[in-house]
């Protein structure tokens, strides 16, 4: 069965079942995900995981069940269905039940009528890689990073099919795939780090990538510290990646909104003239869901314009507590431990005239390589990890820096130095006035889960408090 029959078939087993006043949603999503991963610069594994997911949520006599199985033969659905039927029957009333996705008004004309959520890239070649093609692109990773240093990483390849069906009549389908590479290069202790994601594999550029992590390991050498203080940064794409998806999931959330727990204030000024930040599924070379769990297609949202906050991610039920105007935008969450509503694809709008086609050292990214020259005495930032949350209202986050550290003075990188811990407040550093430079282009990087990514320049921010180093 193609993903739209078998989501079909669900929906009408569970009619049968549950009665003709049953509200009943139907998501499939057919994924094969494959990875090469490599480690001591050579490849150790490859392992592919080819799963189909059936989804169902069901609402009767005010009370709502979901479940989930990846047993899709009669059998397997047949026992997801009685146990939802059984479920719902027992589960405690829900008065904010949201109530069914309709068809898309003007786009699907009749129930029924199968609305395909086209406009996200798709690659045959990628979606059927063998690992000989994911190897070329270690392959050329690991030549790149130099004889002095060793390599580790993934490439990934994703093929994905969806199909969702209500018995509202709204039914949806798309279909994507995403490729990946994500390595480091380590050389005498210091590590160097590169990224990159793209609809089709052949997009991807190992050897620049492992000429980049190799030259950030060998200029890390030697690192001095520094004191803890607010310092004036530029964060390279890797760094600014963690921000918007710390936006995404605290800040821009529709639940954490309609509970009072985000930032965010729609019609305010919160962000400096040079921030626009946009969700776009559909988006030119980038890989995306164009729909969500609840059937709702997305669409290009735009959430901060040139500094001022426009919108918020909402599913149906984060829009119903907010209320009118508020509506669903198709961002339920994908990860189930993370509620509300939660862009995927969000994307910081680059600057072309901040100085495209500046002299690179290598080790940089070109995306953030025009900022360094307006930096009197700060930081080069490469990347961001475990990153935590303080304060969801501020989003004040935690976190340690990694993967390359440097000191700029007058507008050079100087000295390598050493990872520090930071506590500060993401909305704060992008506040108004805070914003001094964004790189001249947002490559695509990618999120560990798959078919989402950010697209992130460089930022120039006029500070970032540090707040001690790695060991303490």
């Amino acid at each position: 069965m193609t993903p739209q029959q078998l989501a079909e078939h669900v929906l009408t087993v569970t009619t049968d079942r549950a009665g003709g006043d049953a509200e009943i949603e139907v998501s499939v999503d057919r994924q094969e995900l494959a990875l090469t991963r490599f480690a001591n610069s050579a490849i150790h594994q490859h392992v592919t995981d080819d799963t189909t997911t059936v989804q169902l949520r069901l609402h009767l006599d005010g009370r709502t069940t979901s479940t989930s199985t990846t047993v899709s033969n009669p059998a397997g659905i047949d026992a997801m269905v009685d146990r939802a039927v059984a479920s719902v029957r027992v589960a405690p009333a829900e008065p904010g039940w949201p109530g069914l996705t309709p068809p898309p008004p003007g786009e699907a004309s009749a129930a029924g009528e199968v609305f395909a959520a086209g406009g996200a890239g798709y690659d045959e070649a990628t979606a059927d890689a063998d690992p000989r093609a994911r190897a070329e692109q270690v392959r050329a990773f690991v030549a790149a990073v130099g004889a002095d240093a060793t390599a580790a990483g993934y490439c990934r390849t994703l093929g994905w099919q969806g199909a969702f069906v209500n018995s509202a009549g709204h039914a949806v389908t798309a279909r994507t795939t995403e490729a990946a590479l994500d390595g480091i290069a380590r050389q005498h202790g210091r590590d160097g780090v590169a990224r990159q994601a793209a609809v089709s594999l052949t997009d991807l550029d190992g050897a620049a990538l492992g000429r980049r992590a190799g030259a950030k390991a060998a200029t890390g050498q030697d690192p001095i510290e520094l004191p803890p203080g607010e310092y004036e940064v530029v964060l390279e794409p890797c760094a600014v990646a963690d921000v918007l998806a710390n936006l995404a999931a605290w800040g821009f959330n529709g639940r954490t909104y309609a509970d009072g727990q985000s930032f965010a204030q729609l019609g305010e000024a919160q962000f400096d003239p040079a921030v626009t930040i946009v969700d776009d599924p559909y988006a030119a070379g980038s890989p995306g869901r164009t729909y969500d769990r609840e059937g709702t297609v997305r669409r290009r949202l735009t959430l901060v314009e040139q500094g001022v906050t426009r919108a918020v991610t909402h599913n149906r039920r984060s829009a119903a507590l907010a209320g009118p105007p508020a509506v669903a935008t198709g961002h339920t969450s994908p990860i189930p431990l993370l509620p509300g509503a939660v862009a995927g694809n969000l994307g910081l709008r680059p600057d072309p005239t901040s100085g495209a086609g500046a002299a690179a050292p290598a080790a940089v990214d070109p995306a953030a390589v025009p900022l360094i020259a307006g930096v009197g005495r700060g930081l080069l930032v490469s990347d961001l990890w475990y990153t935590r949350v303080l304060d969801p209202k501020r989003l004040v986050m935690t976190g340690l820096t990694r993967n390359g550290v440097w000191l700029i003075e007058d507008g050079e990188i100087t000295r390598p130095v050493q990872n520090l811990r930071f506590t500060q407040s993401y909305p704060a550093a992008l506040a108004p006035g805070a914003v001094r430079g964004v790189g001249p282009t947002a490559p695509v990087l990618p999120t560990p889960w798959g078919v989402a990514w950010w697209r992130a320049p460089g930022l120039h921010l006029a500070g970032w408090r540090f707040t001690g180093g790695a060991a303490g």
